[in-house]
Formats: structure tokens, C-alpha cells, sequence
């Protein structure tokens, strides 16, 4: 059994998904594994990962204002404003998704599916640097 590890910096220009899938395709296609199990981990609670649909951009469009509608600004609904009024909203937003994925692995290469790409969520207005930690482990 063999392990692999890296840290992937993100950077995000504030709000909106950021496909980090061919970076971590890339990577997985220079380690000497080729059946195992990718976990990838956002290392933030203002920021999360999703696997969704990477072919039509109405998409990451309809979820954006989806989750600003069910988390939206506004500093009369919250306690915590202390780091802005964007602040709780994103940790609601990262609440209702994840921060974790789990991708088999075969051929050396993630199992997902013909429409399916890996998204970091930036759920901040402002442009943050981001890091997902993937770990490998298998054959």
C-alpha cells in the first residue's frame, strides 16, 4: 500500500466556485498509484468543496444565487459579525455543503462521472487564498 500527500493553494476572487479539477488530475497522474481512494479536504469553514456538473456554467450560476438566497447578508439576522457581513453567511454556506470528498480511483485516474467536476466554493466576497490538502492512498 502506498501513500501520497500534497497541498494545493487556491486562490479565489471572491465569491463563486473555482474548478480545481484538472490540478488535481494532474497530480494524481504523477503518483505511482493506480487503484486507491483520493480524499481531498478544505482546510477552511468560509470555503467548501462540492463534485457537480462542469459542462453548462448555468449551473454554478443557479447554485451561487441559490446559496445567497438561503444564507444572505444581512448583519440584523446574526450574531457573530465580527469579521464582516459576509462572514456567517459563508459558515452557514460551508455548513450546508462539505469539506471533504472522498473519489475512488482506477487506472490511475478519479472515477467521476462524464459531467461531473471537483469545485473549491468560495462562499467570501473578497479574493482569499484557499488550500485543499488532497491525500492518496492505495495500489
Amino acid at each position: 500500500m502506498k501513500q501520497a500527500i500534497r497541498t494545493f493553494p487556491i486562490s479565489t476572487k471572491g465569491r463563486g466556485l473555482v474548478e480545481v479539477t484538472l490540478l488535481v488530475a494532474g497530480w494524481l497522474a504523477r503518483q505511482d498509484i493506480a487503484t486507491g481512494l483520493l480524499t481531498l479536504f478544505c482546510r477552511h469553514t468560509s470555503a467548501s468543496l462540492l463534485i457537480q456538473e462542469n459542462a453548462d456554467p448555468d449551473v454554478r450560476t443557479d447554485l451561487e444565487a441559490y446559496f445567497a438566497a438561503v444564507a444572505p447578508e444581512d448583519p440584523d439576522r446574526y450574531v457573530h459579525t465580527t469579521e464582516g457581513p459576509d462572514d456567517m453567511p459563508a459558515h452557514i454556506r460551508t455548513a450546508l455543503t462539505q469539506t471533504h470528498l472522498a473519489i475512488p480511483v482506477e487506472g490511475g485516474r478519479m472515477m467521476l462521472g462524464t459531467w461531473q467536476g471537483i469545485y473549491l466554493f468560495e462562499h467570501r466576497r473578497a479574493p482569499h487564498r484557499r488550500e485543499i490538502v488532497a491525500h492518496l492512498i492505495g495500489e
